[in-house]
């Protein structure tokens, strides 16, 4: 039987990564040092997902540009340097990863992480090399824009119709949709699965072996 899809393509942080604690932690902190009110948990955990960028201007509408530049490096500094709040994978993840790999599907990654972000979570995890293609915010647009998506398909030679996006947000769910492409959501990261049905999932699962299952 021929398989419908070759390639997955995932968010990083709340699905395969459980990051939200370290974001949350950073967050609050960056903020008190330059003096911006701290952002209630249900505002800071509906912008995981987005570039730090986009992120800090749907948290502080109302803050000049200049501060929010500050609040981002201050950001930069407590998530690279100062927090030491661990970043672990999701139970059944690298087992997972490589399996879907050994049952012949090429894996790549759309986050709202800047590349150096990225690159340093994959290496200290281990599974780099499980990937064959990754798009970061600081190299295109952020999610929900589907640019991403975009760069990956041509990257790969990989029609949309061949392609399914996994992602724990409604930024996730946006970028597939306007790409073209299917989405399948977790429920186990930052949004809800009332929210990520409505934005176009396909399914919404419990843990990620829930989400190799459903390729199987």
């Amino acid at each position: 039987m021929m398989r419908r899809y070759e390639l997955i393509v995932f968010d990083l942080d709340g699905t395969l990564m459980d990051s939200a604690a370290k974001i949350l932690a950073c967050l609050a902190a960056a903020a008190a040092d330059v003096g911006i009110p701290h952002p209630d948990e249900e505002a800071a955990r509906n912008i995981i997902g987005l570039g730090m960028e986009e992120a800090s201007v749907a948290l502080f509408p109302d803050v000049q540009a200049a501060q929010r530049l500050q609040f981002l490096a201050r950001f930069r500094e407590h998530y690279l340097h100062i927090d030491t709040t661990e970043i672990a994978c999701f139970p059944g993840v690298p087992q997972g990863l490589q399996q879907l790999v050994k049952d012949g599907y090429q894996l790549a990654i759309a986050t709202g992480r800047p590349r150096r972000g990225l690159d340093r979570v994959l290496a200290q995890a281990g599974l780099h090399p499980l990937f064959v293609a990754s798009r970061c915010a600081d190299e295109v647009y952020s999610k929900p824009h589907p640019r991403m998506l975009q760069e990956i398909l041509e990257e790969t030679s990989t029609s949309a119709e061949q392609t399914v996006m996994v992602g724990d947000t409604v930024y996730d769910m946006q970028m597939a949709r306007s790409a073209g492409v299917d989405a399948l959501a977790v429920s186990y990261g930052v949004h809800q699965t009332e929210r990520l049905l409505q934005e176009g999932a396909m399914a919404c699962v419990d843990s990620f072996p829930e989400v190799c299952a459903w390729f199987r």
